[in-house]
Parts: structure tokens; C-alpha cells; sequence
């Protein structure tokens, strides 16, 4: 059972790549709130969110391509509409 991602269970969920470039969205909103902070602390925050963000814009890339390639393989998800996944078991 899957809480956030379209499913056979979940038909009104979302693609992983729209949670997660939302997510990095709030990332970014949160790491402009402190870019001008020169203390220690967030200056090591900051360094942290850099690297999370490059992580997550990877993951976008990644989930992305996945869904392209099932695309071109299978045609559009009906998953949202209660069709079966495309690939894998229901």
C-alpha cells in the first residue's frame, strides 16, 4: 500500500517526480531564508541542503527517465484511473 505514489490502491496519488521536485522546491525555499546567515551553523546547514539538493535533482532525473521509458514501452499510466501498473504485479 503506497500513501503518496499513484497505485492500484492509491489511484489519486502522484509521480514521484512531481513529490519530488515539490520537495526540492521547499528545500530551496528553506536554504534562501538562511543564505545570508554567516554563522557556523548555517553555513553547515546550507552545505547540507546543497548536497540534498543535488541528490534530489538526481532522483528527478532518475524517476523521469523511468517514466519515459515506460511510456515508450507500454504507453500512459491508467493507474489513476484504477488500470493496472504497467509493469511488476497489482
Amino acid at each position: 500500500m503506497t500513501r503518496f505514489l499513484v497505485s492500484d490502491t492509491n489511484p489519486g496519488g502522484r509521480k514521484l517526480e512531481d513529490i519530488l521536485i515539490q520537495l526540492r522546491a521547499e528545500v530551496l525555499a528553506r536554504s534562501t531564508k538562511i543564505s545570508e546567515d554567516t554563522r557556523p551553523e548555517a553555513l553547515h546547514v546550507m552545505g547540507n541542503n546543497m548536497k540534498i539538493l543535488e541528490h534530489l535533482s538526481a532522483a528527478i532525473e532518475l524517476a523521469q527517465d523511468s517514466t519515459h521509458l515506460l511510456d515508450r514501452a507500454f504507453g500512459p499510466s491508467e493507474a489513476a484511473h484504477g488500470g493496472p501498473p504497467r509493469i511488476g504485479v497489482a
